[in-house]
């Protein structure tokens, strides 16, 4: 592509599976060696791509071996601290980001070490959003505390008011005894929160003055390139919310399943742990899966009987999701 160009298309996938009760996003090398977390990444080139998700499959096989199944588009992001910086004669890069989904089969990881990827826990960038053992220590020890003295400056001059106050924001984004609930499809409006108090690293590389003026910048979760962050974020929040009105927790399942293995690949995405009959009471009211008549002896204990997915349902009728609760405690 023409290097002269002021404005470039860049594709961005966040490819999720769940491996080991964890879900898992793969982790690319960063292409200029320094050293920090990228998504897969490539540039739309119309000569060599009809259309962006072409571009964007293409990318990945590259990268990664991979070649993806269920694909869909998340975003557009072009914010001016993305790519570029003061000075930079670079083309700005505006990137669409996507959200793939994957089964992981043996052997992947050996593939995706030869490109110099792998599979890492979302959680590895997001440990405040975990909630399978309870409430994140990270919570109240590092975030609050933090957020509380941030909310307590006064806004930067010229900036446009909002709706809710930052305290408003800050108790309806991590639960606080004003509003004692934890919604785990607001993975995005906590990490924006983070950002623009200006205690993540991303802040800081991108200047924004409440990093800028900070001398204790607090350790939380591991940072990645430019804005794959924000746009991982942005795949969490669709991820889980979509798990409630769409089956697509089976593009990450295998072809036969436990109902077992089904609650832990569900309990993995949406970050809290379910009761197990409460579960298995909602799997068999969605009328989503059917008995193979096949057993697995998997775990060692008794012989558990194997699932699979009603494929049929996508024919007959908008096949639901799994509507699990919404909400987890903050305080008790």
């Amino acid at each position: 592509m023409d290097s002269s160009a002021t404005l470039q298309i860049g594709l961005n996938a966040v490819i999720v599976s769940v491996g080991h009760d964890m879900p898992q996003i793969v982790q690319v090398a960063d292409p200029q060696g320094e050293g920090a977390d990228s998504l897969p990444f490539g540039l739309f080139d119309p000569l060599r791509h009809r259309t962006f998700e072409i571009g964007l499959r293409s990318w990945v096989e590259e990268q990664t071996a991979l070649r993806l199944g269920y694909v869909e588009q998340l975003y557009t992001f072009g914010d001016r601290g993305r790519h570029r910086v003061r000075g930079d004669a670079e083309p700005h890069i505006v990137s669409v980001g996507y959200l793939a989904l994957s089964r992981q089969t043996p052997g992947s990881e050996d593939v995706l070490a030869q490109y110099h990827s792998k599979w890492r826990s979302w959680y590895d960038y997001f440990p405040w959003e975990d909630w399978r053992k309870g409430r994140p220590e990270i919570v109240d020890r590092d975030i609050l505390p933090a957020l509380g003295a941030w909310a307590k400056e006064p806004p930067p001059e010229g900036t446009p008011p909002r709706a809710l106050g930052r305290e408003e924001r800050i108790a309806l984004a991590f639960g606080t005894a004003t509003a004692p609930n934890w919604d785990e499809e607001r993975a995005l409006e906590r990490y924006e929160l983070l950002y623009e108090a200006g205690l993540l690293s991303e802040a800081l590389q991108d200047g924004r003055p409440a990093a800028l003026t900070r001398t204790d910048l607090p350790t939380l979760g591991r940072p990645m390139k430019y804005d794959h962050r924000r746009i991982l974020a942005t795949a969490l929040s669709r991820l889980r919310a979509k798990l409630k009105y769409r089956p697509v927790v089976f593009e990450m399942m295998a072809d036969t399943f436990t109902l077992t293995e089904l609650q832990r690949c569900v309990e993995a995405i949406s970050g809290h742990h379910l009761h197990k009959q409460n579960f298995r009471r909602l799997v068999e009211n969605a009328e989503l899966v059917e008995p193979t008549g096949a057993t697995s002896t998997a775990t060692g204990g008794r012989p558990a009987a194997l699932f699979r997915f009603k494929r049929a349902l996508l024919s007959e009728r908008p096949a639901p999701g799994l509507r699990v609760g919404s909400r987890q405690p903050g305080y008790s």
